[in-house]
């Protein structure tokens, strides 16, 4: 089916009053958690994976999405309100954030970030729907060895440009494949990595790893970590935009949406690099007689932009994740297992086998946006008293919520033995700067890298070359080797110049 058939027949389905139920539960959910500085859509969306085993692929999509877009929409209150940003998007709208509400002006910061959220979310949103049918038809065109470079692509950018080191990224994808190769092999029906335990015959649940990662090593870390005392939350004031804050909104929501989706559809993924730009570029773009207002009393240019750009990267990141089953952030992994566990594989093929899912979790996402206006606005005072829960006992219940999910998936002692164990490999991973996402990323496309590469050496009778001679192939492995070396010779380079 046509984009507007698509989204007619999304729509009739997404307005019935169960799916309206689901994506207001995950807006909800999703603002509670992004307000909560350290807890993040990866985190809740890891939790709720046991509902997988009881409620219809199409109801957990959207609650999971509204999730998603819900963090995304938090965040910006306790960057604010707190100056502790509740995601990485919003690290930089903190910058000018804290200092307006430190000066009386929380309100109106707080509005335009939830009208720049929605504005944003969607822009990105349309491109969902539009873009997403033409990557399809490209990706269509794809065989066996394209896809195993865009996998090796995917490890690569994720891996070595997104984190701190690239040696620690690669470490933790090299865990992640490890995990990923437990269990019976498909070719063979060899055990690999068993250890002649039967539990692991049918390989480690990604359920299980994600909830180990996100869930259980981030709030044993954070536990850890913990100091006792409370920070103050400021006041939130008059929420109330002037003529003038409406005027100089209006430009940064546009570009910041301009700017956060196409870097949300790349493989590169992520939302700092795009807001960090929108705010560079609104602090160039300011009139002269609002220039002054940045890093002192709070530019409201400084919140629109980067806010519009992180909503609108969040929706680019389904871009890739719905049409060529590739994720590009944790989050987005965690989503795809979600959909492994309903045997539904994402990729060039969904739009048609699953039409009914895709079109419904799309139109779902156009609601999900209006309801979480509603609920950020008025609702503000609300969020801001949800900053006062005492940490300890927020760690408490999630350790309690991922044991009883965790257990309630399969009855097996031995899968809480691997919850624990991994979570305190996970805890031990945040202390000294091992990215996360890589490990989860890793386990779910590595035995379909493995999968897609057995398939064109087949088809190329066990030629290598394959991957070199194929033009796609070819120029998908030089952005690799670029995303991989790229850096290391650029640092080089910017350090000969400074010599």
């Amino acid at each position: 089916m046509d984009v507007w058939s698509g989204l007619a027949f999304g729509f009739g389905n997404a307005l019935t009053l169960t799916n309206l139920g689901w994506a207001l539960l995950g807006c909800f959910l999703g603002t509670a958690i992004g307000v909560l500085p350290g807890i993040g859509p990866a985190l809740t969306i890891a939790l709720l994976l046991p509902i997988t085993f009881q409620v219809s692929a199409t109801g957990a999509f959207i609650l999971f999405c509204g999730v998603f877009y819900g963090a995304m929409y938090g965040g910006s209150t306790t960057s604010i309100l707190l100056n502790t940003p509740g995601e990485s998007g919003s690290i930089i709208t903190a910058l000018e954030g804290a200092k307006m509400a430190r000066n009386g002006r929380a309100g109106p910061a707080l509005v335009t970030a939830a009208i720049g959220s929605f504005v944003a979310g969607t822009i990105g949103t349309l491109g969902i729907s539009f873009l997403g049918p033409i990557v399809v038809e490209l990706a269509l065109q794809l065989g066996p060895a394209e896809y195993f470079a865009l996998m090796i692509l995917c490890f690569v950018t994720v891996s070595a440009v997104l984190g701190g080191s690239a040696l620690r990224g690669l470490a933790s994808l090299g865990l992640g494949l490890t995990i990923g190769l437990i269990g019976i092999d498909l070719q063979t029906g060899q055990p690999r990595l068993t250890f002649g335990i039967p539990e692991l015959l049918d390989g480690v649940d990604v359920v299980l790893v994600a909830v180990a990662l996100f869930a259980v090593g981030e709030t044993l870390y954070l536990a850890w970590r913990h100091v006792e005392g409370r920070q103050e939350v400021r006041e939130v004031g008059r929420l109330m935009m002037s003529k003038e804050d409406w005027k100089r909104s209006i430009g940064p929501w546009l570009r910041g949406a301009g700017l956060g989706f196409p870097f949300g559809v790349m493989p590169t993924g992520g939302s700092e690099m795009p807001t960090m730009l929108s705010y560079y570029a609104e602090r160039k773009l300011v009139k002269p007689e609002h220039r002054h207002e940045f890093g002192t009393t709070g530019a409201i240019e400084g919140v629109a932009g980067p806010e519009a750009a992180n909503n609108a990267a969040a929706a680019g990141i389904l871009v890739p994740m719905l049409t060529l089953g590739l994720p590009t952030s944790a989050t987005a992994a965690i989503m795809l297992s979600a959909f492994q566990s309903y045997g539904i594989q994402p990729g060039p093929m969904l739009f048609t086998t699953q039409g009914e899912l895709v079109w419904t979790l799309i139109a779902s996402l156009y609601i999900a946006n209006i309801m979480l206006v509603v609920l950020n606005l008025p609702l503000v005072g609300l969020w801001a008293r949800i900053l006062k829960i005492p940490t300890p006992q927020l760690y408490a219940g999630i350790l309690v919520f991922a044991t009883i999910g965790t257990y309630g998936i399969s009855n097996s002692v031995v899968d809480l033995m691997l919850l624990y164990g991994i979570g305190i490999i996970a805890m031990f991973m945040r202390r000294f700067d091992f990215p996360t996402a890589p490990v989860v990323i890793g386990m779910i496309l590595g035995p379909m890298a493995e999968q897609a590469m057995r398939q064109a050496l087949t088809i190329s009778q066990g030629d290598w070359t394959t991957f070199l001679t194929r033009p796609v192939s070819l120029c998908i492995l030089i952005l690799a080797l670029i995303g991989l070396v790229g850096p290391k010779l650029w640092a080089l380079a910017a350090r000969r110049r400074a010599a």
